[in-house]
């Protein structure tokens, strides 16, 4: 049936700022009305592909520092968009106070209904609910927070050199994913706060007392003792690289250690990104796909509209198979939105198995209320582990397999039986928790006794050691930033035995 042209947003493609303003009216009535959505305040803004292309190269930022990186970024990735070999996202959304989306002006109307639907309120919800986003970021702080970082990196460029500034951003760059804290330190950051602190903060650490400042080593033997003191004051061991350095590094002046600390905040403030990938994307594509099925049902858009949504919508979930040369791992959309999904087939219509394995919301018959309360209280592998049924299970085909080095043929360890929906859902889990996937280095001691060396460790899990080559260069910045030896041991999780060292020196005349 067509629905009567006065109740339509819009008909056919084209749209102008009028209809998106109708489009975005529609799309907050079902959201925050009937799937009563709990949202930051919403900018829109239309750019065009090239606008696109550049937020691309600053990581989806509005306001960036300037880095040759990101140029780039930004001719790569243009040649490819120009030749046809890749496209470009419909929208970039931000975890701000106002929550920015961007949307591209060469977007059917339709497609810009999808977007607001899907980034304005799906992710919009997620960013400002979500534990992990609660505890680890500053919506309402990071865009002065970012305009403060750009003119602070610029106002150094024009005092010490642009060489200079590019050659700390370089190894701060280099080690940004060791430079966050993984688990809750304190209140969430305040970045304004941050912001205006910079100045005390500087002038109290210069006049500070250091250990590390002393000129001459102490030549008396270390004893258990005196390394653990020596350990606690400086906090080791620690996690965080990018934060040991700025506050420990012997010969860093006030201005790097500045630059070391506005990457780890823009790091820190990422890594609840990686965490909640699934969930993240899952929430957003059930919000949009209810949103335009809703204004379908009430005769906003047109059947065309639904069906031009519908397409992009399955193109968003296509899961390539296993022995696909398209495949590279689970699609984060299709596997959250799946969930999600099953989540509301249970809650209004459970089988005795759903019964079973999910006694607390099974029939309850709301599932808004489910999904609402998973999207403010897990990330991925929490939700993973918690919801995957063995409905989805049998459905997607999933199996555990084991593919161990030390074996002649890859074993199949999990099947469709209850103790193999119990591992697969344990094993799936395992693969989107980021503490596991990334490589556990710290810091673990300073050699205060002879030369000032560096110590890390690097805790092996499943005999996976680092790429050589790359964990050199990366200890290369780390030495550069240090100004003095640094050791890399490989330890074995299991029992402790060294599997591989490295021993990088600092390349002369880099910052000293």
């Amino acid at each position: 049936m067509n629905a009567p042209a006065s109740t339509l947003l819009y008909s056919g493609s084209d749209w102008n700022f009028d209809t998106l303003q109708r489009i975005y009216e529609a799309c907050e009535n079902i959201a925050i009305g009937e799937l009563d959505l709990n949202v930051y305040p919403n900018r829109i803004e239309v750019i065009t592909s090239e606008q696109m292309l550049d937020a691309y190269a600053s990581t989806g930022m509005p306001i960036f520092y300037k880095h040759w990186s990101f140029g780039k970024q930004f001719l790569a990735n243009d040649l490819l968009y120009r030749k046809g070999l890749r496209g470009l996202a419909y929208e970039l959304v931000i975890n701000s106070d106002p929550c920015i989306s961007y949307v591209m002006e060469e977007n059917s109307a339709t497609m810009q209904t999808l977007v607001i639907a899907h980034a304005a309120f799906g992710h919009n919800h997620f960013f400002k609910n979500n534990y992990v986003f609660r505890q680890w970021t500053d919506a309402e702080g990071i865009l002065d927070y970012l305009e403060f970082a750009r003119h602070y990196i610029a106002r150094c460029e024009e005092r010490h050199g642009q060489a200079e500034v590019e050659r700390v951003l370089d190894s701060a760059h280099a080690l940004m994913q060791q430079g966050i804290h993984r688990y809750p330190r304190a209140a969430p950051r305040n970045l304004n706060a941050e912001r205006r602190r910079e100045e005390d903060r500087r002038a109290y650490e210069e006049s500070t007392y250091n250990a590390l400042w002393r000129t001459l080593p102490n030549k008396k033997p270390t004893t258990r003792e005196t390394r653990d003191m020596r350990q606690k004051s400086l906090g080791l061991p620690q996690e965080n690289v990018l934060y040991f350095l700025e506050k420990s590094a012997p010969r860093l002046r006030g201005w790097q250690r500045e630059i070391l600390r506005i990457v780890r905040l823009i790091a820190q403030y990422f890594y609840p990104q990686r965490q909640t990938k699934v969930m993240n994307e899952g929430c957003a594509v059930w919000v949009h796909y209810n949103i335009l099925k809703r204004l379908h049902e009430t005769g906003q858009i047109t059947e065309g509209a639904f069906l031009e949504f519908l397409h992009s919508h399955s193109n968003v979930l296509y899961q390539p198979t296993y022995d696909s040369g398209h495949y590279s791992g689970h699609n984060p959309y299709a596997l959250g939105f799946g969930i999600m999904e099953d989540i509301e087939r249970i809650s209004r219509n459970p089988s005795d198995e759903d019964r079973t394995w999910f006694p607390d919301f099974a029939g309850c018959g709301d599932p808004i209320d489910v999904l609402k309360d998973a999207w403010a209280n897990y990330r991925d592998e929490s939700f993973i582990a918690q919801f995957l049924s063995p409905h989805l299970i049998r459905k997607w085909r999933l199996f555990k397999l084991d593919d161990r080095e030390k074996d002649d043929e890859v074993r199949v360890a999990a099947i469709h039986d209850e103790q193999g929906y119990q591992d697969v859902r344990r094993t799936l889990a395992r693969h989107h928790d980021v503490a596991s996937l990334d490589p556990d280095i710290q810091i673990v001691d300073v050699d205060f006794d002879s030369d000032r060396k560096l110590m890390l460790e690097h805790t092996v899990r499943d005999r996976v050691l680092l790429q050589r080559e790359d964990a050199r260069q990366v200890l290369q910045h780390l030495a550069d930033l240090w100004g003095y030896q640094v050791i890399l041991t490989e330890v074995d999780a299991a029992d402790r035995k060294t599997l591989n060292s490295y021993a990088i020196d600092p390349r002369p005349g880099i910052f000293y």
